[in-house]
């Protein structure tokens, strides 16, 4: 089967094979292959040096924001399975989900998230600041928009990472925890 090149511009025909098996084996070995030390993880640092070697430069302190949320507690990196849901992750916030995807209420549950994030994050820098969830309070015509100080208090209570801004998998986990105290 031969693959055509894409640009990073455009959705790559051979990011999401349709058959399943193949698309397992072939994430296999691309994890293998970021897996430089064998030890059945991918920490951030060998994910850093491998979108290099494809000269994909990102800035580590943003892959480590992407990735952490997959990290298992006490893990220095991803297992095959965090890397699975990774990749599905991203092919469905960058391609869309096919057809036979529909029906995984998983990967709906993390499609209807990012499209609900992306409403939040006005710039499109994939993070939520203060003035961003100022904006959409606003918008919602809540009180609560108009205290800055009240606005960067809710973004306080979520940022677990102490930078002043919510990342994609700190709205996530804020969201889960929502939906799991209405439960």
């Amino acid at each position: 089967m031969e693959e055509t090149k894409s640009s990073l511009g455009g959705p790559s025909s051979s990011f999401r094979l349709r058959s399943p098996s193949l698309n397992c084996l072939r994430l296999c070995r691309i994890f293998d292959v970021f897996d430089r030390n064998g030890d059945g993880m991918i920490t951030i640092e060998e994910l850093t040096r491998a979108l290099e070697q494809l000269g994909l430069e990102a800035d580590p302190s943003e892959i480590e924001s992407t990735v952490q949320c997959y990290i298992k507690p006490g893990n220095t990196g991803l297992e095959f399975e965090d890397f699975e849901a990774l990749h599905q992750s991203l092919g469905n916030t960058f391609f869309g989900l096919d057809d036979d995807d529909m029906g995984d209420s998983a990967s709906q549950e993390e499609t209807d998230l990012a499209e609900a994030f992306k409403v939040f994050d006005e710039d499109g820098d994939g993070f939520i600041s203060a003035t961003e969830l100022q904006v959409v309070l606003e918008k919602l015509g809540l009180p609560e928009a108009k205290e800055m100080d009240r606005v960067r208090q809710m973004i306080i209570s979520v940022d677990q990472n102490q930078d002043g801004r919510v990342d994609f998998c700190e709205f996530k986990d804020m969201m889960q925890s929502v939906t799991l105290r209405i439960s």
